[in-house]
């Protein structure tokens, strides 16, 4: 299934203000670089799905980004929730149904 933002829920985290965003991102990105957590920013994978890279443990990788639906996002997102609990809670703060995307290596 191509790749599509899906519709924003009515309940969830606002964005912070300007500011603190633009002074803690920085952080952020050097904390996730310290730790070799690289998250995928979905709505930029939703507006250049044919662009999608990663980086693991310094090594970077073009990939393939598939949304999972039906059956296999369920599956997909027990696994990812059986190792990473703490994404349920994220599930029972919005109405909508959190998107899960597969990546997978290009040569």
């Amino acid at each position: 299934m191509p790749v599509q933002k899906l519709p924003e829920g009515t309940r969830g985290a606002s964005a912070p203000p300007r500011l603190f965003a633009k002074l803690i991102m920085p952080l952020m990105t050097r904390m996730h670089r310290r730790i070799a957590r690289h998250p995928a920013w979905y709505h930029n994978i939703v507006a250049h799905p044919d662009d999608v890279w990663v980086e693991v443990s310094g090594v970077k990788n073009r990939v393939q980004v598939e949304q999972l639906e039906g059956e296999s996002r369920d599956r997909a997102w027990e696994l990812v929730t059986g190792q990473a609990p703490r994404f349920r809670s994220y599930q029972a703060k919005t109405d909508r149904q959190l998107p899960v995307l597969r990546l997978t290596s290009l040569p």
